[in-house]
């Protein structure tokens, strides 16, 4: 079987790309290395979905089976940014109501199951950069797929791949905004004999000299990131004896865990967590989606209500493109623009303000003055 479009990525970006070139009528193949179920291991900190998420939803025909979801909801936020105090902010004078900390591989499965009942092959397999830069007129897509590699033809390939971007690195660069990192951990078994109950539902961010802090209550625990530079993190974040210590130097995060067994703390993960942006994001027989196209720093929560937003417009570029309108690559490029703009702007004006460590380097390099 031939295919009109290969999307490579099962996230959401991903998943919603070819939920809607599927609905669209394209013959569509998605690929994703966790094609079939929930992904067995947390592989990134993105967890919040903002309350802006609902009308995507409802738009998508997908709010109902949403909603029903094992989903906590996020009633607002804590910060303890530019004062020792924590400020909170309430969800609710929203319009949209409240946002949602996710049941994130369940979130992605249900999406890669939604594109797949709209009609999508979805399979088993992981797309992997070419050997050689694409010529032009090249449309196809290397796949490994149970050890072996495959290249599947296609007229359009959409870049769902995270911040790898394995086809999109091929055929723009890739501008980093700085050189933050997370290193996370989830916290899920419970200090045996206690009652105590982790009801917080509120996210909560706190600012500290070599970076900050966030943690959030999920379905499967409560999650803890610390963010700085990765030439700032300490080698000691790299034991849980050291992650466990470093929160126990914080003022509020470390409240947080007083129903987890401390001797149960899980081994850290590190990830990339700076701001990227592809250019061009778009091309000839190709387009990127999501965290492939731009990556946001954590701080703004913004990382999978974007992915779904360029995930729907990909799709819907790809399918105008497929009936001839070739303009459309045109209007998505401006449409990633607007985001960065406001993305940028808002991410100058937060880091700005907070004004208490001036001669810390982690400052130093967002502050106004340097940016």
């Amino acid at each position: 079987m031939t295919f009109e479009v290969v999307v490579a990525g099962g996230g959401p970006a991903g998943a919603v790309a070819a939920l809607v070139l599927a609905r669209a009528g394209r013959r569509v193949l998605l690929v994703d290395r966790g094609a079939h179920g929930p992904r067995p291991s947390l592989s990134r900190i993105g967890e919040t979905l903002l309350p802006a998420a609902r009308p995507l939803l409802h738009d998508l025909g997908l709010w109902d089976e949403f909603a029903a979801g094992p989903h906590l909801r996020c009633v607002g936020t804590y910060a303890s940014w530019g004062s020792e105090t924590l400020h909170g902010r309430s969800h609710l004078h929203d319009p949209h109501g409240h946002g949602w900390h996710l049941d994130r591989s369940g979130f992605d499965a249900f999406l890669r199951g939604a594109a797949e009942s709209a009609g999508a092959e979805l399979r088993r397999a992981e797309a992997v950069p070419p050997p050689r830069p694409p010529d032009a007129g090249d449309q196809g897509v290397l796949l490994r797929e149970g050890g072996r590699l495959q290249e599947v033809r296609c007229d359009w390939a959409v870049d769902a791949t995270g911040r790898r971007a394995v086809i999109g690195r091929r055929r723009g660069w890739r501008r980093k905004q700085d050189r933050l990192v997370a290193v996370y951990a989830l916290f899920g078994r419970r200090l045996p004999g206690r009652r105590t109950e982790d009801t917080e539902l509120r996210t909560l961010v706190e600012a500290v000299p070599d970076g900050w802090w966030y943690t959030a209550r999920v379905p499967a625990g409560r999650l803890v990131a610390h963010l700085t530079d990765t030439d700032l993190a300490h080698s000691a974040l790299r034991t849980a004896e050291g992650f466990l210590g470093a929160i126990g130097d914080t003022r509020h995060v470390r409240t947080r865990l007083d129903a987890y067994d401390p001797a149960r703390a899980p081994a850290p993960r590190w990830t990339a967590a700076h701001g990227l942006r592809l250019r061009p994001a778009a091309g000839p027989g190709w387009i990127a989606a999501g965290d492939a196209a731009l990556a946001f720093d954590p701080l703004s929560s913004q990382g999978i209500l974007t992915a779904l937003h360029t995930g729907a417009r990909a799709g819907r570029t790809v399918d105008l493109c497929l009936s001839g309108e070739t303009a459309a690559l045109d209007d998505y490029t401006l449409f990633l623009d607007r985001i960065t703009d406001a993305y940028e702007r808002h991410h100058a004006e937060t880091y700005g303000q907070e004004q208490r460590w001036p001669g810390h380097t982690f400052w130093e390099r967002r502050s106004p003055a340097t940016a």
